[in-house]
């Protein structure tokens, strides 16, 4: 299952090749592919690759989030060009209460684009999927440019609002089945038991 990132936060059309997200079965998970052009803008993360980094959101990177809608418990998976990434589980809008796990992720660098593959274990999502978004970000200062799978309509903008990736009304339909097939059945994790 691939997905193209090719508007901006609030519904523009993006300038550039659209960065390309691919899910697909994995062992113990499932796998995520990133295929994006590559601006370094800004520089790598002062960390080293295949580890997390806090405040990745800050560097160029980009995001895929996993939703139960009814629950608002939801997953938040950030990978950069540089193999850098960073897991948030979050119970409820911007609260998160775990972060910084461990994730298998290796990216490549070839002239104007990146490549990157990971393996989210099944552990990390909450329990009910049913919804999903994911973003792009790049560029420093005043060319920071947020882009969206899902993106704000233009009619729902107010005047002076700023990129909110947290914007969960605006996620759109997504099965785990539909990557596993229609009989798999999701494991139980203990990282979501706990969470009311």
């Amino acid at each position: 299952m691939e997905f193209s990132i090719n508007q901006t936060w609030d519904s523009s059309l993006v300038d550039h090749d659209a960065v390309k997200i691919r899910f697909s079965p994995g062992d113990g998970g499932m796998k995520m592919e990133v295929c994006a052009p590559y601006f370094n803008d800004p520089p790598a993360p002062p960390g080293p690759p295949g580890q997390p980094f806090p405040g990745l959101w800050d560097y160029e990177v980009v995001e895929s989030f996993f939703l139960n809608s009814h629950s608002e418990k939801y997953l938040e998976v950030e990978v950069c060009p540089h193999g850098q990434h960073l897991i948030l589980l979050l119970n409820g809008k911007h609260n998160a209460f775990m972060q910084q796990l461990p994730l298998s992720f290796v990216a490549t660098i070839t002239g104007n684009m990146w490549k990157g593959e990971g393996l989210i274990p099944w552990s990390y999502f909450p329990p009910g999927v049913d919804k999903m978004n994911s973003y792009a970000i790049h560029g420093s200062g005043s060319g920071r440019s947020y882009e969206a799978l899902y993106p704000i309509p233009k009619e729902d903008l107010q005047q002076g609002q700023g990129p909110d990736f947290h914007r969960l009304e605006y996620f759109q339909p997504f099965r785990l089945q539909c990557i596993m097939g229609e009989e798999w059945v999701q494991p139980e994790s203990d990282l979501w038991k706990n969470t009311v």
